[in-house]
């Protein structure tokens, strides 16, 4: 499909009414103007699918989000700061009701049918955060700088340190406060009167009039609602994504009162649902479990209805649109190269293999766009952008080329850092996204520029870290296949002699630790090595248990030892800590021992929770206060954590000091 095509896609969604099948929205998109297309139809419903921009009703019907969140109802419980300060800021608060093409500060509200009136309030951004924080953390600060030009400016100036003030644009609600005596812990119900333009009116709710029995139940559908959203679709392209499509699956009563706000349901209501980390960004997922990596790039912007060109080049893991491909070629200008060869070699790096016939195709593809660009292309206006696009082609070269290297060596995936793939794959897709921007004669604003140039600066930091991660996991790798080699062992107490490189970690946070064990260790052994490796006392329950295939669990008594466990499935175990941790365990590549071989941690990383924490979203909370809160959280957040805690600190000496004594004859 075309740009033109696309655009009809969404103009008939944003006005769409009732539930619509593929022949009504290509009959609307042919009469918009386009040419007739034996395939549109098909086109379209792959297109929807992929964007997730309609929900699938049945074989035949789709509905759009106009259609399943206009005229419904959710719940906004304000805050106390917001309720001192007369304002109401909207952030996340309309999320999945609002129209996610429009920023939340162009949403218009009403009471008793007037509008309410906008101000805005200055403060420092950390103190905004928490109102964004559902669009992902890390996305919080996009929000808010582009609340304003200012604001937009401010971060631009130093994208490695937010700017001491902010303002934003909010509800003035001074008089709807004093004259509805709101106070803190009441609610408002919001009902969306608009869903393309986010119109909303507000009514106060009744305190304490709805039924306990009814809250739980609309908890239990939005648990449900989520749940269904992971299993069906995944982690999804975006955290408002995964919304939507929990308010789709969690049904009509979702989207009806009473209700809990989304806030109070995600941070206070919940066990089952929790934010978790995704790469570089967060995703919400099943509570005490993490998201798993892919082997290949993924990017959620390639076009679903790929032309041959793109569906060549998306064969070989590199997800790319026709645009991109135009990017290079103006960087090939830019270069003062115009060897054909020059540019496939950049676009396709030579470890990936194109045969005869693909790479004549694409030649012939990339040689027809080069004479174009020959007519028109200018080096002297390209030299504003010609500079970043150099640049970001050449660090999207680079993650395709690591990649593939990655998918064709023989290291274990279980090596590599967490989530590899997924970081490979958004700095990929950001990269394409800057690529496709700058594809085209149009110069960006000068802001844009900066704005991409640190942009690029973030992704280039970002990946040089994880290329380092990498390397040190493939030289570990490398060397733990040395030891296979090593000892002389005779092979009658080969089993015996047999231990095991394991990784520990915590589930919900990014905290783990490598360690070298015994296949003669015992379940109540691992249980002391973990507590060594956590800093804890011991004061909880535990007991393992290893998955089935089935997906049940079977649990392991203290005396048994690792190399008689019948793993049946992934060679992994879950030990769990009292009722709010849970510690992963994967058994790693085996090995005969040096002589003298002792029980001991090899690397790891992050400072684990004190154990009496109320389980890694509290703790996640508990360093986010001692790092951006105020010095009342900062304290608070201390002596939670204790005086001695230090975040990220990783101790390796002392822990396997403390193992020595614990387990000094192995």
């Amino acid at each position: 499909m075309d740009l033109e095509q696309e655009e009809a896609i969404y103009e008939f969604l944003e006005n769409s009414n009732e539930p619509f099948t593929l022949d009504d929205i290509t009959v609307y998109v042919q009469a918009s103007g386009q040419k007739p297309n034996k395939k549109l139809a098909s086109e379209i419903g792959a297109y929807l699918d992929a964007r997730k921009i309609a929900f699938k009703q049945d074989d035949q019907r789709w509905v759009s989000r106009k259609t399943c969140f206009e005229p419904a109802v959710f719940v906004i419980t304000p805050s106390r700061l917001e309720l001192l300060n007369g304002i109401l800021i909207p952030g996340h608060r309309c999320i999945p009701f609002a129209n996610p093409l429009t920023l939340p500060h162009r949403y218009k509200f009403f009471w008793k049918g007037k509008p309410v009136p906008v101000t805005t309030t200055e403060a420092p951004p950390e103190d905004l955060y928490p109102y964004y924080c559902v669009y992902g953390e890390e996305f919080a600060p996009q929000y808010i700088a582009r609340d304003n030009p200012q604001n937009e400016e401010s971060f631009n100036a130093d994208p490695y340190e937010d700017p001491p003030e902010v303002s934003i644009h909010t509800l003035d609600m001074r008089v709807i406060y004093r004259e509805s005596s709101f106070v803190p812990g009441e609610r408002f119900i919001a009902r969306v009167l608009n869903w393309k333009e986010c119109y909303f009116e507000l009514e106060k709710a009744p305190k304490d009039k709805w039924p306990r029995a009814e809250m739980d139940k609309w908890i239990e559908t939005a648990e449900s609602g989520f749940e269904d959203s992971f299993a069906i679709l995944g982690p999804g392209a975006s955290m408002e994504e995964q919304i939507a499509f929990a308010y789709w699956f969690g049904g009509k009563r979702m989207r009806e009162i009473p209700a809990y706000s989304l806030e109070e349901f995600l941070f206070e209501k919940t066990n089952r649902i929790d934010i978790v980390s995704y790469g570089l960004e967060t995703r919400f997922w099943f509570a005490g479990k993490d998201i798993p990596d892919n082997k290949h790039l993924q990017n959620y912007s390639v076009p679903p209805d790929r032309t041959f060109i793109e569906d060549i080049l998306y064969k070989k893991n590199i997800p790319i649109s026709e645009f991109v491909i135009l990017s290079y070629i103006r960087d090939a200008f830019f270069r003062n190269e115009k060897d054909i060869d020059y540019v496939i070699d950049r676009l396709v790096p030579p470890v990936i293999h194109l045969d005869e016939a693909e790479w004549d195709i694409l030649a012939d593809y990339i040689s027809e766009n080069m004479e174009d660009f020959s007519k028109s292309y200018s080096l002297f206006t390209d030299q504003g952008i010609g500079p970043i696009r150099q640049r970001v082609a050449e660090l999207h070269t680079a993650v395709i080329d690591l990649s593939t290297r990655l998918q064709k060596g023989e290291i274990e995936s279980v090596w590599l850092p967490r989530h590899t793939f997924i970081v490979l794959s958004q700095i990929q897709g950001h990269a394409a996204v800057l690529l496709e921007d700058l594809a085209f004669d149009e110069s960006p604003s000068p802001s844009d520029i900066t704005a991409m140039d640190n942009s690029l600066d973030s992704m280039i930091d970002t990946y040089t870290d994880i290329k380092e991660l990498i390397n040190t996991a493939m030289d570990n790798f490398r060397r733990s296949n040395l030891t296979l080699i090593h000892g002389g062992k005779s092979s009658t107490d080969f089993k015996e002699q047999i231990w095991r490189m394991i990784q520990i970690s915590i589930t919900g946070l990014e905290v783990w630790r490598r360690a070298i064990v015994s296949h003669e260790c015992t379940m109540e052994e691992l249980h002391q090595l973990i507590k060594t490796g956590m800093n804890w006392k011991g004061e909880l329950r535990f007991r393992f248990y290893c998955e089935t295939p089935e997906g049940g669990k079977e649990y392991l008594h203290d005396k048994i030892k690792l190399g008689d466990i019948d793993f049946r499935g992934k060679k992994e175990l879950v030990y769990e800590y009292g009722s709010k941790w849970n510690v992963k365990i994967i058994i790693m590549s085996s090995y005969q021992p040096a002589k003298n071989e002792t029980t001991r941690f090899i690397t790891g990383d992050g400072a684990a929770p004190p154990e009496h924490v109320d389980g890694p979203r509290h703790f996640r909370r508990l360093l986010s206060s001692l790092e951006l809160g105020r010095n009342s959280e900062k304290q608070s957040a201390q002596r939670e954590l204790g005086s001695d805690f230090v975040p990220d600190i990783f101790d390796l000496d002392k822990m396997n000091q403390e193992l020595r004594a614990l387990f000094p004859d192995i």
